[in-house]
């Protein structure tokens, strides 16, 4: 008798176990975020070795449109001479990183990363690379909102006298190796 009601003292220990297992297993799950939540809020890998000279990419990240511009020399080179007609030429106002608070407002001068979010009403500015038309014929080119006529230059800085406060967010970033950055990360 004492070995079979040890066995049976093991066994219902054995199920016991399992069944506390069971219960904990789909609960911890539960606590995981979502893959809505982990696309939108956790850090981001971006791969920037197949954007050409020009070219832009357009994420979507923290549920807002976070832009790559790959910008040419004859983009950085637009940057110095709008300055006169900036509103906050180094980004000393508004949330932008002290890493950023350059001419480029980026780590490195060829790739503008920054959300496209007009700091007027939360529209989207459009990529205009040239002034003339509806545009001033001295802008050197860079975004306009099409909904208050907002402009912004190459390094989403903006225009004085506009209605946009401010410059277009840079969110946190971080590069990796030579052509790939992780959003949502810096380290000073």
């Amino acid at each position: 008798m004492p070995c079979a009601r040890r066995n049976l003292l093991l066994a219902t220990g054995a199920a016991c176990g399992l069944g506390g297992v069971g219960a904990v297993v789909p609960l911890l799950g539960s606590m995981a975020p979502g893959a809505l939540a982990r696309l939108q809020g956790g850090a981001r890998r971006v791969e920037l070795g197949q954007l050409a000279p020009g070219e832009h990419r357009v994420l979507r990240w923290r549920g807002m449109p976070v832009w790559v511009l790959r910008r040419t020399p004859a983009m950085l080179d637009a940057l110095a001479r709008g300055e006169q007609h900036l509103a906050d030429p180094m980004s000393l106002r508004g949330t932008t990183p002290s890493w950023a608070r350059n001419r480029w407002r980026s780590l490195r001068p060829e790739f503008l990363v920054f959300s496209n979010v007009c700091t007027h009403l939360g529209c989207v500015p459009e990529l205009r690379l040239n002034g003339g038309g509806d545009l001033p014929q001295h802008w050197p080119g860079g975004f306009a909102c099409p909904c208050h006529g907002s402009l912004y230059d190459l390094a989403a800085r903006v225009w004085r006298d506009m209605p946009a406060p401010d410059n277009m967010p840079v969110p946190d970033y971080e590069f990796i190796a030579d052509t790939t950055i992780v959003l949502g990360v810096h380290r000073d």
